[in-house]
């Protein structure tokens, strides 16, 4: 005996999904930056140094001196001399005036100019010890700087975005479907009527 069947096939609907991903882009730009050093200022003042040498004494002792030294040495030679001879004839004139006291007044007196005529040998042309003087004033140098700061500038740049929007799309890529079928199905009517659907 054969059974009525009834068959079925169903299919699913399928939903299809197009995904079209967001995109962020960023960009930082580097700052700007600029750096200036000026030179630093600088003045220096220098005062010359200074030499001097007086050799008037070197001279005066080699007897190579000024007209005007010389005249005024031999004022004071001539005074000295005169003072001299004054205060030698007084005491002769004393000695004398008490030859009756006993000794011998004109021989010592002779004696003693005898001695004077004698005279002393020295070198006059050197020069006594440090007689050449000299002074020394060293230079003075004076240095001034001006400390320059450096001079930097920056300019930042501020970040740079760029974005795209996702987006989905959706659509269907298989429909849904019902199919039915029949086998020894059999409809029987009235008065013995039999007919397979």
């Amino acid at each position: 005996m054969q059974m009525p069947q009834i068959r079925l096939q169903s299919q699913q609907a399928k939903i299809s999904l197009n995904t079209t991903d967001a995109t962020v882009n960023i960009q930082q730009p580097k700052a700007e930056q600029s750096i200036r050093q000026p030179q630093a200022a600088i003045t220096m003042h220098t005062t010359h140094s200074k030499l001097t040498i007086d050799q008037t004494q070197a001279w005066n002792d080699m007897d190579l001196k000024s007209v005007f030294k010389k005249t005024e040495d031999l004022v004071q030679l001539g005074k000295k001399s005169y003072l001299e001879g004054i205060t030698r004839r007084v005491q002769e004139g004393k000695e004398m005036m008490q030859i009756e006291k006993g000794g011998n007044p004109i021989a010592s007196q002779a004696k003693r100019i005898e001695e004077r005529k004698l005279k002393e040998f020295a070198i006059g042309w050197i020069p006594s010890q440090f007689a050449v003087k000299t002074d020394y004033q060293p230079s003075e140098l004076d240095i001034n700087v001006e400390v320059k700061r450096p001079e930097i500038k920056n300019t930042p740049q501020h970040p740079q975005f760029h974005y795209e929007r996702g987006q989905v799309d959706t659509g269907i890529a298989q429909y849904q479907s019902l199919k039915v079928d029949f086998e020894n199905l059999k409809f029987s009517g009235v008065n013995g009527f039999e007919i397979n659907i």
